[in-house]
């Protein structure tokens, strides 16, 4: 097993995760994450070691996606690097749609993946400018 670069892959797993946020399906969410994780920001960092800390952490943001009324997610994968032999750091800036079928950006992300024998896991989510 080897940590994924190739962008047909890793785009389908940001696929699913994208679908999952926009969905507000919160297990599926919780799914995409490795154990423990860490998500880290220029005012707040925060570790979980359960899927339910991780689910929790998205209850609060699915109500923003569906009064913003975004419909979809697009990650805009922008860089990928090889970590070690199962980690890969991927640059992502999200795009969504709102349900008037107008683009809205997003933030910027990067994202520290492990491969695991069920695919990519995300182990750090850093906000980025």
């Amino acid at each position: 097993m080897r940590a994924s670069t190739d962008l047909d892959t890793l785009t389908d797993f940001f696929d699913r995760y994208g679908v999952a946020l926009t969905a507000g399906d919160v297990p599926a969410l919780a799914g995409c994450y490795a154990l423990p994780g860490l998500v880290v920001a220029d005012t707040y960092s925060f570790s979980f070691s359960t899927l339910a800390a991780v689910a929790l952490s998205f209850v609060g943001a699915a109500p923003g996606y569906q009064e913003r009324e975004l419909v979809a997610a697009n990650a805009l994968i922008e860089d990928v690097q090889p970590v070690s032999a199962l980690l890969t750091e991927v640059a992502v800036q999200w795009e969504f749609l709102d349900s008037q079928g107008r683009a809205v950006p997003g933030e910027r992300y990067r994202y520290l993946l492990r491969t695991t024998e069920d695919g990519s896991a995300i182990c750090t989510v850093i906000r980025a400018a």
